[in-house]
């Protein structure tokens, strides 16, 4: 189960180095949409409409990155001062009993809406626009395909904090203060 969860753990830190790559790309794109704007009074509607495409799909794949690094935002008012195993089984029924139960239907309905995209051949309704409107939508069905995977290493991991030992770890945060 180590195994699994490790291999998890390295391809989902693949994909938040896509999402800097597109975090990146789109700041370059900005800057260039930027600079065409003001200095040289050109305005590019596929540009523009790229801007949203690289966020979003940096935003939609964040969330399952955000999940393994357990960096997403909770309210700490009790669960700090809980141990570790209940902390754990908390965070297990969170993840089966929430998260992945509409994952799951975000990525169903999400097919059908990218898949019509794709048989109806979309594009941008501006001229200029981008085409292939489907290859942006496809990232909904694909980055919850990606967020049910950080939800299993999520699970697998508190399993493995559930064999552990149950000690409070609130000495180790007072010692280095």
């Amino acid at each position: 189960m180590k195994f699994l969860h490790m291999a998890l753990g390295k391809f989902i830190d693949m994909m938040g180095q896509l999402c800097v790559v597109l975090m990146i790309l789109m700041v370059a794109n900005v800057f260039y949409d930027v600079l065409m704007r003001y200095f040289f009074n050109d305005v590019s509607i596929g540009m523009q409409e790229l801007e949203w495409h690289l966020f979003a799909a940096m935003f939609m794949f964040g969330i399952g990155f955000t999940l393994k690094e357990d960096a997403h935002v909770r309210v700490d008012i009790f669960y700090e001062k809980l141990n570790p195993h209940t902390q754990a089984y908390i965070d297990i029924f969170a993840a089966l009993f929430f998260a992945l139960p509409i994952t799951i239907i975000v990525m169903y309905y999400g097919y059908s809406y990218a898949f019509d995209a794709y048989e109806m051949m979309e594009g941008s309704p501006d001229p200029g626009g981008l085409p292939y409107r489907w290859i942006i939508r496809s990232v909904i069905p694909i980055s919850n395909a990606f967020l049910i995977l950080c939800i299993f290493y999520t699970v697998v991991g508190n399993i493995l904090k559930l064999k552990g030992p149950n000690v409070h770890e609130d000495h180790i945060h007072s010692e280095g203060v």
